[in-house]
């Protein structure tokens, strides 16, 4: 712990965790889980991993009535996109993600960053991200805000996708009076995969190791699935240390060099997964979690662009651009190698354990 991180004490009696988007009755389940009150990272994590964004808690009824599963679909909820089968071995995959709140505060960041998103979550499945879409949602247009809002969004979707080469094909805009604190922006990306290269986010296989590829990790987005899960507020309106930064040349780079991993390295990849809300504890869980195995994870090892980032700051950062590998023990300095290639990091950060435990280390600074 820091020197300047509250207590375990001081969480609970001055209702910390409620900052954090916890309410009195998720933070005394914590309690019940660990058997003990939670540190100060402990309750970070938990608070990104059972936000709305994250979890799906509120909205799971619902989105449960909706189909999920047919004779032309290859890859349903659970994974970083969905699949569906359109013949001749091959399939389309997409992803809609919203990015509402952070298009908001900084709306060209927001927009921007939102499509990134769904772009690696599209690759990270093994397809060749081919089109963008979206959906915009403004409040009046006579507002001069609502006219900086829509400039700035409109100039970061596009942006973001065109550095890339991955054109928007189609897209929708309507102006209410009731969407004026509270933009829409849900956009949209679509691939074209073999079947044979459909990837899992999974990390599978005692003592295999775990990478970290692409930008170094920073102090932006921190805590950015709960500021998008909760009611939005006129205080929620400066929150702009949760909106995260993109690099869509960056993005590129890691585009291309996971898509080589997957078309010529498939016989070492386990498994791929974006870094994307709730960053590195939400993709190192999952992964192992649709395992069913444990990691145990070094962070005085994961690429840091500032200097004495805590374990909570690299856990709960949702910088950009950044994707987490299982490969197959051994062959770590093959994908080293590939992504030097590019000018990208690959660092093992860690291991999967049989234990479905997550275990974190980090040097302890005095």
């Amino acid at each position: 712990m820091l020197a300047n991180e509250p207590t375990a004490n001081q969480i609970e009696s001055e209702k910390i965790y409620q900052e954090m988007g916890l309410i009195d009755s998720e933070y005394e389940l914590i309690v019940s889980i660990l058997g003990r009150k939670p540190n100060y990272t402990e309750t970070g994590l938990f608070s990104v991993m059972w936000s709305e964004h994250c979890s799906y808690k509120n909205s799971k009824p619902v989105l449960r009535k909706f189909p999920t599963e047919g004779k032309q679909v290859l890859q349903g909820p659970g994974e970083g996109a969905g699949i569906v089968d359109i013949g001749d071995g091959l399939g389309v995959a997409f992803k809609v993600e919203s990015h509402n709140h952070p298009s908001y505060v900084e709306p060209y960041q927001g927009a921007a960053t939102g499509v990134g998103g769904i772009i690696r979550d599209v690759f990270s499945m093994g397809a060749r991200p081919i089109a963008m879409l979206n959906s915009l949602r403004f409040g009046e247009l006579d507002n001069p805000h609502t006219k900086y809002l829509v400039n700035e969004v409109v100039a970061g979707i596009a942006g973001y996708g065109n550095s890339i080469g991955i054109p928007t094909v189609g897209g929708e805009v309507q102006f209410e009076k009731c969407y004026a604190k509270n933009p829409l922006v849900n956009a949209m990306c679509v691939g074209l995969i073999k079947q044979e290269d459909i990837q899992k986010g999974q990390a599978v296989g005692v003592g295999n190791p775990v990478m970290y590829v692409g930008a170094k990790t920073g102090r932006d987005g921190i805590h950015g699935a709960t500021f998008a899960s909760v009611e939005f507020s006129e205080e929620g309106e400066q929150q702009r240390s949760a909106v995260q930064v993109g690099d869509p040349f960056m993005e590129k780079l890691l585009l291309e060099a996971c898509l080589e991993v997957i078309e010529k390295h498939s016989d070492i990849l386990v498994g791929i997964q974006d870094m994307g809300a709730a960053g590195l504890v939400s993709s190192s869980s999952e992964m192992a979690s649709k395992a069913g195995a444990g990691l145990e994870l070094i962070m005085d090892d994961v690429p840091q662009r500032e200097t004495h980032m805590s374990a909570y700051e690299m856990l709960l950062s949702e910088s950009q651009e950044r994707m987490l590998l299982c490969v197959r023990k051994g062959h770590e300095e093959t994908i080293q190698a590939l992504f030097e290639r590019y000018g990208l990091h690959a660092v093992t950060i860690g291991h999967v354990t049989d234990d479905k435990i997550i275990r974190l280390f980090i040097m302890v600074r005095l």
